[in-house]
């Protein structure tokens, strides 16, 4: 391996060989449109390039061979150094991309299973982030979008209760150079503070703590924005989670974010998954 390119570079026949035999995992880094109309390696994972940060966070199995792939090999050669960056230990650049590919290819779109990274709900209201101050993901995980977002230039700090991940954000952060303040916070703690109108935005994804809201909206400062999605009752029926106490009811979330002023709102199945959703503004 040469020590300026810290992966392994191979064409498309040996690309092959390894997707066949040793049953490696392919990250395709183009965008969905090229994914679905020029095709792509059946059984590839989905993330465009410009996503990239998110991954380190959202890949499983970190010290297992990928190869990654975009049209021409260049985007990949970039997202196949983030990785390795980020301690993937097994990653490899198809050379020349897809347009040296002649094996299997599969024209549909990725399922639910097949797109890893940020949320679309994150992505879809990106545009109502304010960048002139701090943000707070909170009930971060594994900080799919700590580090999106801090790779992006915001000021992030992202809590969790789950010290195995906080400290798995820690040393991503550090790999890779963001200035991420992850901190250890028990979410469940009663009269939990998040301080008084410190952020610009609140983040919280795929988590429900009912007695929370006060303090985030307290935590928000005048204009500041909550943007906010989670699993409906409807949810239980097609799988995890299925406690009612981390569902919402129909209409709930609105209610919940009150009085802050809702700007956008979407409820009902997307993905395959049955959530609630809405972003939300602090008058002032």
């Amino acid at each position: 391996m040469n020590p300026a390119r810290p992966y392994r570079q191979v064409d498309a026949a040996e690309a092959e060989r390894l997707i066949r035999s040793d049953g490696v995992r392919v990250l395709d880094v183009r965008s969905a449109e090229e994914f679905t109309t020029l095709g792509h390696i059946p059984g590839a994972l989905l993330l465009p390039v410009d996503l990239i940060a998110s991954a380190p966070a959202t890949l499983k199995a970190p010290d297992e061979p990928i190869i990654v792939c975009c049209e021409h090999g260049v985007r990949s050669a970039f997202a196949a150094g983030w990785l390795a960056r980020a301690g993937f230990a097994g990653v490899i650049n198809l050379a020349g991309g897809m347009s040296t590919w002649r094996g299997a290819r599969e024209h549909s779109p990725a399922g639910p299973a097949g797109r890893i990274g940020p949320s679309a709900w994150l992505l879809d209201n990106a545009d109502l982030l304010p960048r002139d101050g701090p943000l707070l993901d909170l009930a971060c995980g594994s900080g799919r979008h700590a580090l999106l977002l801090s790779a992006a230039g915001f000021r992030v700090r992202a809590i969790d209760r789950d010290e195995g991940k906080i400290g798995r954000l820690r040393d991503l952060a550090r790999r890779l150079d963001l200035t991420i303040d992850a901190a250890l916070v028990d979410l469940e703690s009663p009269g939990l503070d998040l301080g008084r109108t410190g952020y610009a935005a609140i983040l919280v994804f795929d988590y429900l703590q009912r007695p929370l809201f006060p303090a985030l909206r307290d935590a928000l400062r005048p204009g500041g924005v909550l943007i906010y999605e989670t699993f409906t009752a409807a949810q239980a029926a097609c799988g995890h989670p299925t406690n009612p106490e981390f569902l919402l009811d129909p209409g709930e979330l609105q209610r919940l974010v009150q009085p802050l002023e809702i700007l956008r709102q979407r409820e009902g199945e997307a993905d395959g998954r049955h959530c609630a959703a809405v972003v939300a503004r602090r008058a002032g």
